[in-house]
């Protein structure tokens, strides 16, 4: 049975290889999968498909929301 996980996603983002600047952000997904696990993986599939340039990603799965 396929449930929507709500997930977010922790990201952290260099400006350029050279400099130490850095931005950080989290986006918020909703996620049709069937366990939590499989959320968090679509989740982190999608992050990195949204900011290619970020280097580190944190995916948490919240709450079940259907």
């Amino acid at each position: 049975m396929v449930h929507t996980y709500e997930v977010f996603v922790d990201i952290k983002e260099f400006s350029d290889q050279v400099s130490n600047s850095f931005q950080r952000g989290t986006t918020r997904y909703e996620i049709d999968a069937e366990t939590k696990e499989k959320a968090d993986g679509m989740a982190f599939i999608q992050a990195k498909s949204d900011h290619p340039r970020g280097t580190e990603y944190d995916v948490r799965v919240t709450r079940l929301l259907r």
